[in-house]
């Protein structure tokens, strides 16, 4: 009965009785408990067809809803206690969002039909009576998905929202420009997505792939879509993290507006959205115009996203075009700066200060620690445990999302019908052993470790079934990895994991997922003929 996915802290349940809910099971909603209760009736009164009619003197056959001074001061804001009793459910939140991952944990105990959006003839809902008491491991549970090399259209970003929810994970990174795509309307600059945003064709399988896609590709969110993305997160209690490439990864906004290239020494003009994958030598070029224009995006962006962080980039910039470039040359002169590493560190630097005056923080990817980083900014590790230890040391927080453990994009078995089988294979098995505080990191600075995020980097992933894929079951694992305080990784008994995997297959069929089987991809999840890049040693770059 106890099949919870992330794993609780402590689940006790009492012999054979059960609490069945029916068509006169009250919901008594506290002070702040509100939206938990708004979600329970929209979701769980849809899947279950349970009015869950508000009456606040009910005792009994009632769901209470509550937030307690002592979860709180025990297990933090994000801390639950869940109790089933003959009389009904008390869930009690140690905040807001505690309040809501004990409805995400209420709801898995319901059965897999409970994720279901009607509700199926003849079930009758039960919940084993018993208490559940739990608390995530880290703050920061993070998805990061890229829509910019396969643009995910407004509705799929709202599911994988509410996928995000059902796991517990916590903060989304929208990764919403590149080189082939620019995501985000930005109404000041309005050709990043009149050009910006399509391409006239795409590379179909690894960048070394003979095959094209012979038709245009291209989408993005206007900024109401943002707003709507944005509340709709909220409501789950999942932060979104913008992220806005700077210095590399910027040929689409040079191919709208060539000036912000290195015109001195390409004819940026010519350029287009870049159509295949890899690292384009295409970059911003350093000058005044180009911060401006910048700055003027970001304003836009603040606007939109109220999160702490906002996400620059700042990584596999490619340092050619600035090393011909005499303009690049005569700044860094300018700046007294040593070389182009510490130009692209001022270039992340600026933008650090300019965010930091307008309360908020920079996290970019660990490249940003070449040539020296900002005071307060944030790092994401992702080429290993090596950025984060050193940005832990140097009094940096960090967000551990290595790819050879964390990369969803790499494939899942080294098996012929694996789709586009791309990096390392990281098997289910692989990414549950995944041990977020890296090895070898002084325990006085593992605070350090805001927590972890996996990666979505969705070249060769040409549509939602493909993401899904990818996703799942390893998502799963992931978030226990995420939430749950588990021994070390060699200690972990992925046995059990798996029996409760076994009833968690069935809750992601009820929610459509086109998930990675356990005996391998199904007939129509292969891509026969599409190359990808099986490799053993160290992987492509993102």
């Amino acid at each position: 009965m106890a099949d919870v996915i992330p794993e609780p802290r402590s689940v006790a349940f009492h012999g054979d009785g059960f609490f069945e809910p029916d068509a006169d099971t009250a919901l008594v909603a506290q002070a702040g408990a509100e939206r938990t209760a708004r979600w329970l009736r929209d979701t769980l009164g849809a899947a279950c067809g349970l009015p869950l009619p508000t009456r606040p003197d009910a005792r009994d056959n009632a769901v209470r809803l509550s937030l307690d001074p002592a979860v709180t001061e025990e297990l933090g804001a994000e801390g639950y206690r869940l109790a089933v009793t003959p009389a009904g459910v008390h869930l009690a939140g140690g905040g807001p969002a505690g309040l809501f991952w004990g409805a995400q944990t209420l709801r898995q105990l319901l059965g897999p039909d409970a994720f279901r959006r009607a509700p199926l003839p003849g079930r009758t809902w039960r919940l084993p009576l018993g208490r559940v008491q739990d608390a995530p491991r880290f703050r920061w549970r993070g998805l990061m998905l890229d829509v910019s090399r396969h643009f995910m259209p407004k509705e799929g970003v709202l599911r994988y929202l509410d996928l995000m929810a059902a796991h517990k994970l916590n903060v989304f990174h929208f990764h919403l420009t590149d080189d082939q795509g620019w995501r985000i309307r930005i109404e000041r600059h309005p050709r990043l997505t009149e050009v910006g945003s399509w391409r006239a064709r795409t590379k179909f399988g690894h960048r070394a792939s003979p095959l094209w896609e012979e038709k245009p590709h291209g989408g993005h969110y206007t900024q109401d879509d943002i707003r709507e993305i944005v509340a709709y997160a909220a409501e789950r209690h999942i932060t979104v993290v913008p992220e806005i490439d700077v210095p590399g990864h910027s040929q689409a906004a040079i191919t709208a507006y060539p000036e912000l290239g290195n015109t001195d020494v390409v004819d940026t003009a010519s350029l287009t959205v870049w159509d295949s994958w890899g690292i384009s030598p295409n970059v911003l070029a350093p000058t005044d115009n180009t911060l401006r224009f910048y700055e003027e995006v970001f304003e836009e962006v603040l606007e939109l996203f109220p999160s702490e962080f906002i996400h620059v980039g700042g990584d596999e910039c490619l340092k050619d075009q600035w090393r011909a470039s005499p303009a690049a040359q005569a700044r860094i002169k300018e700046l007294g700066l040593a070389d182009e590493d510490e130009l692209q560190a001022w270039f992340v630097g600026h933008f650090a200060a300019w965010l930091s005056a307008r309360g908020r923080r920079v996290i970019g990817w660990d490249e940003i620690l070449e040539g020296g980083i900002a005071e307060g900014a944030a790092v994401a590790s992702w080429r290993g445990f090596g950025g984060g230890i050193a940005a832990a040391r140097a009094g940096h927080d960090v967000v551990m999302c290595p790819e050879q453990h964390v990369y969803l994009d790499h494939r899942q078995a080294d098996g012929a019908d694996e789709p586009v089988p791309i990096g390392y294979v990281r098997t289910l098995e692989d990414v549950y052993r995944f041990e977020p505080v890296p090895p070898g990191l002084d325990a006085s600075l593992t605070h350090r470790v805001l927590g972890t995020q996996a990666n979505l980097w969705t070249e060769v992933m040409e549509n939602p079934a493909r993401v899904d894929y990818q996703a799942f079951p390893r998502l799963a694992a992931f978030a226990e990895v995420a939430w749950s305080a588990l021994p070390g990784p060699a200690d972990r008994d992925f046995a059990a994991f798996e029996r409760r995997m076994a009833a968690h297959y069935r809750r992601l069929d009820a929610l459509g997922v086109g998930y990675r089987p356990p005996a391998g991809p199904l007939p129509w999840q292969r891509r026969p003929g599409v190359p990808g890049r099986p490799i053993d040693g160290p992987p492509p770059s993102r």
